[in-house]
């Protein structure tokens, strides 16, 4: 498969990276500033580009059978996750290639309260709610559109460096959290959980979580 890669030198990118390389697939691998490409394995196609530029996603997915988005903006630049979310449909409504995109947990549903994430002060401190509210924001973009085959994978509570372990489970639009109520998964494991939707698609205009 044929897969590019923009945020691909961040936390969640270069573990997508390194996770689509291991499988054999061939990976564009895209960063806005052009010296960073000195961080990307020497296995990857080093490009530079933006994905919030509707021209340049269409440049780097043209002949491509996948494009996975794993940027995040710097604080105080959080609405940037919209512009880049409309960039990367009308990019790719243009050559017609399917869309992974790494969003938020806000818009999730916590289990037994029927509320938002980004509501509930037990997973989201004030410090990060501008995020959280702009990821909400980030996933009505690909809801209302029609034109892209898109996925929207939210990540849960906790996201953090740990072991690829291969093993995790999958839900919907509620929260996954586990017998003690923590929930959490390591960027490894989520690299997996995309690549294995990348590689047997069961979420097709569709937001999907992933948690231990």
């Amino acid at each position: 498969m044929r897969i590019t890669v923009f945020g691909a030198t961040g936390n969640v990118g270069r573990h997508v990276v390194a996770e689509a390389l291991e499988r054999g697939h061939d990976v564009t691998a895209v960063t806005r500033d052009p010296a960073r490409s000195a961080d990307l394995p020497a296995a990857a196609t080093a490009r530079s580009g933006n994905a919030a530029n509707a021209d340049h996603v269409a440049t780097l997915s043209a002949g491509q059978d996948l494009v996975i988005s794993a940027t995040r903006p710097a604080s105080g630049s959080e609405p940037e996750l919209v512009a880049t979310a409309e960039a990367l449909l009308d990019g790719l409504a243009r050559t017609g290639v399917r869309l992974l995109l790494v969003g938020g947990a806000g818009s999730l549903i916590v289990p037994d309260t029927g509320g938002c994430l980004v509501d509930d002060p037990r997973y989201i401190s004030a410090g990060f709610r501008d995020i959280a509210l702009a990821c909400c924001d980030q996933l009505e973009v690909c809801r209302v559109d029609t034109a892209v085959d898109w996925a929207y994978l939210s990540p849960p509570a906790l996201l953090e460096p740990g072991d690829r372990t291969g093993r995790f489970r999958l839900g919907g639009d509620e929260l996954l959290v586990d017998a003690a109520g923590r929930s959490g998964i390591s960027v490894a494991d989520l690299a997996v959980a995309l690549l294995d939707e990348a590689e047997r698609p069961r979420h097709r205009r569709a937001r999907f979580t992933v948690a231990y």
